[in-house]
């Protein structure tokens, strides 16, 4: 247990620490679907990332290849046989492993999650780049070894082969956007990261759950650990709040399969759970894929009404998935896991860790390029809100099995801190982020005795 049974030794009241956060209002936008419509194509999602990201592309391929009187294709269908030259386009992976939502409408009556493999490439995928002219297939053993997802916007350098295909030599992508200066914090600060508490209605609050409210307020642990609660200034919980019961299949007159009580019941002890902390130490909320929010990302909040008294808080904000804040002048871009899974899903080797791969999607400056392919994503027309118009400095993923850092730099000085958030309900951890020194620890609370 984290904490110590002689609460008379500690005889110091500690004063919570502040940070100046953002106009909630600020970044709310970005994410944002606004009024929904599904009647529109994908394929206007792609365009919109095609048009925005080619030219930061196009910049970084004349700066590494230019100078080496290596010339640009504009069109990859304008390929000649035998010349070395480079094109810019949008990566799509054939794989066969890939999900089909047309395959799980036709074996299941209804479908809300089809199931996903463990990987989409095992060497029997094929690799094209393509834009608005057409596609060509890419091979070479650069392709084969490398990091590529649907949908990643790259330059690849190479020729094209007798077959027709394009032979890859070398490839660039974006490159991290531009990133405002960090700001100076005289004093240790913590964030507190915390992803996946599953409160289920069996046991809506754990005694793991129970150790930690007290731990953010200040009333749990020995007096040494007084003063590292007390420098806490926000706390986020990165998706997965809930583990709601299965809903019923079908239509039945049975009442009893049609009772909700539990779900409610949860969602009150939840909230009241909530409340607690948010009493104590400014609380932001993020949607997961088990929280009762939209399927697809960009995820929109959680609806207030499920949070009756955690919203007689003014501290107390329910945020979109992915989310950007902003605390003490530092840039926060979190996410609750579907987009690093995703992508962890094209890796051709498993030694990629989800703080490898959430730093290489900055690299290619956009954080769910698999949408809509193999991650559902709502189907923007006009501009594609994954691609990142500035770098965090931290980018922090939830729902993670275990807690990791790391950092994405890139080429005109950018750094992000780059931090894993494990599932509290498996690991029963969570994430202090140091914002004076942007170093992370964590702090694990066991009930056993």
């Amino acid at each position: 247990m984290l904490c110590d049974a002689n609460a008379s030794a500690i005889d110091h009241v500690y004063e919570r620490a502040t940070a100046v956060s953002d106009d909630p209002a600020k970044y709310a936008k970005v994410f944002s679907t606004g009024r929904r419509s599904y009647v529109r194509q994908f394929n206007e999602l792609y365009y919109a990332r095609l048009n925005e990201l080619k030219p930061h592309v196009l910049t970084h391929a004349e700066k590494r290849w230019g100078g080496k009187g290596i010339a640009h294709t504009p069109k990859v269908l304008n390929v000649e046989a035998g010349e070395t030259t480079y094109i810019v386009g949008t990566v799509f992976i054939d794989s066969s492993k890939k999900p089909s939502t047309l395959e799980q409408v036709e074996s299941e009556h209804w479908i809300s999650d089809p199931k996903i493999a463990d990987g989409y490439r095992d060497g029997s995928e094929t690799l094209y780049l393509e834009d608005e002219s057409g596609r060509i297939r890419l091979v070479g053993a650069t392709v084969d070894e490398a990091l590529l997802v649907s949908g990643v916007v790259a330059a690849m350098l190479g020729k094209e082969t007798a077959d027709g295909s394009f032979d890859v030599a070398d490839m660039c992508f974006a490159g991290m956007a531009p990133q405002s200066a960090a700001p100076t914090v005289a004093e240790d600060k913590y964030v507190a990261l915390v992803s996946g508490l599953s409160a289920t209605a069996e046991c809506p609050v754990t005694l793991e759950m129970q150790l930690l409210a007290e731990y953010l307020c200040g009333t749990l642990g020995a007096p040494a650990h007084l003063p590292l609660s007390a420098r806490i200034v926000q706390v986020v919980v990165a998706g997965d709040i809930l583990s709601l019961p299965a809903p019923p299949l079908g239509h039945t007159e049975d009442v009893r399969a049609n009772d909700r009580s539990p779900a409610i019941a949860l969602v009150a002890a939840i909230d009241s759970y909530l409340a607690d902390i948010a009493a104590a130490v400014p609380l932001a909320l993020m949607p997961g894929p088990s929280d009762p929010a939209d399927t697809s990302l960009p995820q929109q909040p959680i609806h207030p009404s499920m949070f009756a008294q955690c919203k007689q808080y003014s501290a107390f904000r329910s945020l979109s998935n992915p989310a950007l804040l902003q605390v003490d002048g530092h840039v926060l871009l979190g996410s609750s896991g579907q987009n690093v899974h995703d992508i962890a899903r094209y890796a051709t080797t498993r030694a990629e860790s989800p703080c490898e791969l959430a730093a290489q999607s900055l690299l290619w400056r956009h954080i769910a390029p698999s949408a809509p392919d193999t991650l559902w994503c709502y189907p923007f027309s006009d501009r594609d809100p994954f691609i990142l118009a500035q770098s965090p400095h931290v980018y922090f993923v939830g729902g993670q099995h275990r807690p990791g850092s790391g950092e994405a730099v890139g080429n005109d000085g950018q750094r992000t801190t780059i931090v894993a958030v494990p599932s509290f309900a498996h690991t029963h951890c969570i994430v202090l982020l140091n914002l004076r020194t942007m170093e992370s620890t964590t702090a694990t609370f066991s009930a056993a005795i």
